[in-house]
């Protein structure tokens, strides 16, 4: 119980998103296609929220996915998600733009 508080308001062990990127890791942006087009994190595929269960197929469940929005909160849900579907390594990036800081 405590450590699902934890991740749900973001404390817990430090992601190192770089490091992750650098080793093989995916980012799916699950913004809406007019949103990442106004802009995105170079080498993200964008894969909106509401289509994520179409996509299965196409992202390796043992292989590091980073999930990015506008804000985090969609990208929690898509982490959510991917996670009960039997991903391994999920992490939440939270908003893109502030990913983008991370991944520098």
């Amino acid at each position: 119980m405590i450590n699902t508080i934890k991740n749900i308001l973001g404390i817990g062990p430090t992601v190192n998103y770089a490091q992750l990127v650098k080793e093989g890791a995916v980012i799916v942006d699950v913004r809406t296609k007019s949103e990442y087009q106004q802009g995105h994190i170079k080498g993200s595929i964008n894969v909106p929220l509401n289509n994520l269960s179409n996509h299965y197929a196409t992202l390796k469940k043992d292989k590091a996915i980073i999930t990015c929005c506008a804000s985090g909160m969609r990208s929690a849900q898509a982490k959510s998600i991917l996670k009960s579907n039997g991903f391994s390594e999920v992490h939440n990036g939270g908003g893109w733009s502030s990913l983008q800081n991370k991944l520098r």
